[in-house]
């Protein structure tokens, strides 16, 4: 082989050398800053669940913008903030935290939310939604914080489980932050019989529970969970399986029963609104 032909070839190889390389730093900068846990749940239709977090060091949240903290009427939760629904004494509790522009989050809370809402009303399970804005961190925007104030705002007013159930049936594509338009959460309020009032207007446009969300957003961001939704019962994980147990709507009814085994069923007044309008 010629020497300009040697020269030719060693160049050739530096250079795919040096191309692996970007590529293989570019794929290890991307696996820092987002983690990505996935659940295939053929069974409910919920095949290739995604749920993505961006990595939770460096950088700071939303707090020093969002004003101060004015939780929602009946909020628990203390550090962990949550709007409650169902019977406060019901003996099993689960814990859900979830983001409106999560599309995991729907598809979760389309697959399961009939039997949530029947465990509810039995007085055998009542749950605790830990609201999120990881999308608006991850992509930009503040879909998620404007929905999570507004579903807020509606547990003002005592419609907080209609108007939630209508914001992840009516969720827009991840990418598309309709969400972020007050016009629009006020738009889809009118699907919740009530709610539509200058009280709920007033609070969604005026961000009153914004420093709320935030508090719950960074009590997230300071957790150990891999992205939403997150999901347990009784403080165990059941999302996407409980031990060797894929989770199901007949599981979860199986779960909360072995739970509950001995105990009597909630009987306080529900803290939550009606059903929703579709």
């Amino acid at each position: 082989m010629s020497e300009k032909n040697r020269d030719g070839s060693s160049r050739s190889a530096r250079e795919r050398l040096q191309q692996q390389r970007e590529r293989e730093k570019a794929r290890e900068k991307q696996r820092r800053v987002l983690i990505v846990s996935a659940a295939v749940v053929g069974v409910l239709g919920l095949a290739a669940v995604v749920g993505v977090i961006a990595a939770n060091t460096g950088g700071k949240g939303s707090s020093d913008k969002a004003g101060p903290v004015v939780p929602p009427a009946g909020a628990v939760g203390g550090d962990k903030p949550a709007i409650q629904t169902g019977r406060a004494d019901a003996p099993s509790t689960l814990a859900v935290w979830e983001d409106f522009r999560c599309p995991a989050c729907a598809s979760f809370e389309n697959a399961f939310r009939d039997t949530i809402h029947e465990l509810e009303a039995s007085g055998a399970l009542k749950t605790e939604y830990h609201l999120a804005t990881l999308i608006d961190r991850n992509m930009g925007g503040s879909g998620s914080l404007r929905a999570a104030n507004a579903a807020a705002c509606a547990q003002d007013a005592g419609k907080f489980t209609a108007y939630h159930d209508v914001l992840y049936i009516n969720q827009p594509q991840e990418t598309d932050d309709a969400f972020a338009k007050n016009d629009k959460l006020i738009e889809l309020a009118a699907k919740v019989p009530g709610l539509d009032t200058p009280a709920f207007r007033s609070c969604v446009e005026d961000g009153t529970h914004d420093g709320w969300v935030d508090k719950s957003n960074e009590a997230f961001r300071k957790s150990d969970f891999r992205g939403t939704p997150s999901v347990l019962l009784n403080g165990e994980s059941i999302f996407p399986t409980k031990g060797n147990e894929q989770i199901s709507p007949e599981n979860l009814k199986k779960w909360v029963a072995e739970a509950n085994k001995g105990k009597k069923p909630g009987t306080a007044s529900p803290a939550a609104g009606a059903a929703p309008s579709r």
